[in-house]
């Protein structure tokens, strides 16, 4: 048995999509450049093309100084140097998969990465299990990513949903009471809804009541007909599961329709926007002051790996990282670094190597990617628009977090089948 499986074992690892065989090895970025998330795209981008000159022995080294355990060495992976080719997703489900699908048979990509919707993550994640190639996800916050539609060749490194609620609502009870009556409007699609429904079970586990759930669609410019009807709903807390450019366009809407300077049910009016980022704080200028959301990541966190980020970021770009940015190039480095411990670029073996994979030096402290699901489990900040800050720059201020052990759940609970170790070919 033991020399057919070694020839049946080298057989495969030759026989694989896009098994580089050359000097260097392809990876695909695939984020939005266009549409309602571009911002966070660009950021995003920004972070792989610090990842690649790290992997290549370019620059500071970056992550790669911190990261523990660590396979890398700074000369590439397995001997090759990286390159990369981009696409623009265009915030859209669709135009993801295509560009995914371009680069895999096009441009002969190891592995794809990218997103910042859940629809463009979920899509691609499906292709690539079609296609035998490792997709790490970008920005996806659905429980559905790790859950009903979680695949065997699908990573994700960011957060979701479930432990935004987990996260905020002890903060939520601390700070506006146990009595409240909310009400939802939210983006239509998978994030937004499984953001709304782990949202309101939070909430509703305090004692709050919801009032209404209202959906808004992707990429809307104007509010008013959502916002309207708040006010004569009863409801005393507005809370807005909208992100990137929605976020930047309702949360200000909501502010200049006074939402903020009423006074509903005996108690001050408040808005909350469960997950936000350092850029939407930044779009959204003088209305992000004082609310409250969850956060993967932060630029001033005080550890070693965060430190050391913020600065290559910093001198690279002139400006601090998003936790877009920050979540792109971690999933770079773990892929690379996965490969780099496999000893191959063969996807069953670098998934073997992701699974069960337990690091720290990355930003978020001690982290696990988790074998049942590939959802990485650390801990969940809880973050406050910064009201008075320094600089630009100086938007979020974190005001607490939820510890790994305290955002860890059952996988069953989502559901779904990661599928095959087998790879098909492209």
């Amino acid at each position: 048995m033991s020399p057919f499986f070694f020839v049946r074992n080298a057989w495969a690892q030759k026989n694989f999509c896009n098994n580089p065989t050359g000097k260097t090895v392809t990876f695909g970025f695939n984020v939005p450049q266009t549409g309602s998330y571009a911002e966070e795209g660009a950021d995003q981008l920004k972070g792989y093309q610090l990842a690649v000159k790290h992997l290549n022995g370019e620059g500071d080294g970056g992550l790669l100084k911190t990261l523990k355990p660590k396979a890398l060495k700074g000369n590439g992976v397995l001997g090759k140097k990286v390159v990369f080719v981009s696409g623009d997703t265009q915030t859209k489900t669709d135009a993801a998969r295509d560009g995914a699908r371009r680069m895999i048979e096009r441009d002969k990509v190891i592995m794809v990465t990218g997103s910042v919707t859940s629809g463009e993550a979920i899509a691609q994640q499906a292709l690539c299990q079609e296609k035998g190639i490792i997709y790490m996800s970008g920005l996806t916050h659905s429980n559905d990513t790790t859950g009903k539609d979680k695949r065997r060749y699908g990573f994700r490194h960011f957060f979701n949903a479930y432990q935004s609620g987990v996260a905020i609502a002890p903060i939520l009870a601390k700070e506006y009471g146990k009595d409240r009556k909310a009400y939802h409007i939210t983006a239509d699609y998978t994030w937004g809804w499984t953001q709304e429904e782990s949202i309101k079970k939070a909430t509703e586990a305090l004692g709050w009541k919801t009032v209404a759930t209202v959906r808004s669609p992707l990429g809307l410019g104007d509010y008013s007909q959502y916002l309207t009807p708040v006010a004569n709903s009863g409801a005393d807390v507005l809370i807005l599961n909208h992100y990137g450019h929605d976020m930047v366009n309702s949360l200000p809407q909501a502010v200049q329709f006074g939402l903020r300077d009423k006074q509903v049910n005996g108690k001050q009016f408040q808005i909350v926007v469960p997950m936000f980022s350092e850029l939407m704080a930044q779009g959204a200028g003088e209305a992000v002051k004082g609310i409250i959301g969850t956060s993967n990541w932060h630029w001033a966190l005080p550890d070693e790996g965060s430190k050391v980020f913020t600065k290559s970021y910093g001198e690279a770009y002139g400006q601090p990282p998003s936790q877009s940015s920050h979540t792109g190039y971690v999933q770079a480095i773990l892929y690379a670094d996965a490969c780099e411990r496999a000893g191959t670029f063969y996807p069953p073996e670098v998934i073997k190597a992701l699974e069960g994979f337990e690091f720290d030096g990355m930003g978020n402290g001690p982290t696990l990617y988790r074998d049942t699901d590939h959802q990485c489990f650390k801990d969940v900040l809880v973050v406050r628009g910064n009201p008075k800050p320094t600089s630009k720059f100086d938007v979020l201020s974190v005001i607490g977090k939820a510890t790994r052990k305290e955002v860890t759940y059952d996988p069953k609970i989502f559901g779904g089948e990661l599928g095959p170790y087998e790879p098909n070919m492209c």
